[in-house]
């Protein structure tokens, strides 16, 4: 369903996408654990806003019915063995759009959180050429579901750290509603954290001297699945993301390679 819309010329719209109007080659990666619940209606969002995408859902060790369900609203699956994380999903979602030669690989949460119609706003700084990573936030209009205070917190403490290392600005550090093009998928597919990698990819990014866009957009609480961070984990989790960043920050990055 590949068809005309020349993207240089930035004319990325949501009518665009739903029309199927698209020269570019784009991979919908939905990672996804224990989310039987809500998994069906994010396919069929997608479908309806990007109906020229193809849809990979990456079953992380679900023990409900993820699997058949996503399959039965036509998304491909791939199953891990065992829950491996949102880094672990990812990763394996970067590596299908290496290998297939994917022109731009998308996050889409499997929670329901992450809303398809505005899928036109992250694709088109990657499609128009303006940025390798663009990243949806939250936090730029402040509309919409805003997580809770305490999260809120831990957000800004960590974009006040990515955005020293990387000399940009980034309000939604955490955020999962994201596109990446060849570039970034090139990096993604070999190198990606295994713990909450957000945050830790803007870094990466940056440092393969590669361009990150953040767009205004309105997010939804979950309406299924179970989130992987806890009250209890709260301190941990900064503790340990923050010591990645630094370590992130004396390794030597190698140049991107770009498939043709």
């Amino acid at each position: 369903m590949n068809a005309v819309i020349s993207e240089k010329d930035g004319a990325v719209t949501g009518e665009s996408l739903r029309s199927g109007n698209t020269s570019s080659k784009i991979l919908i990666i939905i990672p996804a654990y224990n989310e039987e619940h809500s998994i069906s209606r994010v396919i069929d969002d997608v479908k309806t806003h990007c109906p020229s995408a193809h849809i990979l859902v990456i079953n992380d060790g679900s023990k409900d019915r993820t699997k058949e369900v996503a399959e039965a609203n036509g998304a491909s699956v791939i199953t891990l063995p065992t829950n491996l994380g949102i880094g672990g999903a990812m990763q394996t979602g970067y590596r299908y759009a290496y290998r297939y030669g994917y022109d731009v690989a998308v996050q889409v949460d499997g929670d329901g959180q992450h809303k398809a119609e505005q899928l036109h706003l992250i694709l088109s700084p990657v499609l128009s050429g303006k940025a390798d990573l663009a990243i949806g936030s939250r936090f730029i209009e402040q509309t919409g579901f805003q997580s809770s205070a305490t999260r809120r917190i831990g957000i800004k403490i960590l974009s006040t750290i990515v955005s020293a290392m990387t000399r940009k600005k980034v309000l939604d550090v955490t955020s999962g509603f994201r596109a990446a093009n060849k570039r970034a998928i090139s990096v993604f597919q070999s190198d990606y954290a295994t713990d909450y990698p957000e945050v830790d990819s803007i870094v990466l990014v940056n440092r393969s001297g590669l361009r990150t866009s953040e767009v205004a957009v309105t997010m939804e609480a979950r309406t299924g699945g179970t989130s992987s961070i806890n009250a209890m984990r709260s301190v941990y989790y900064m503790i340990k993301v923050t010591l990645a960043l630094f370590i992130r920050s004396l390794k030597q990055t190698k140049p991107v390679e770009v498939q043709s």
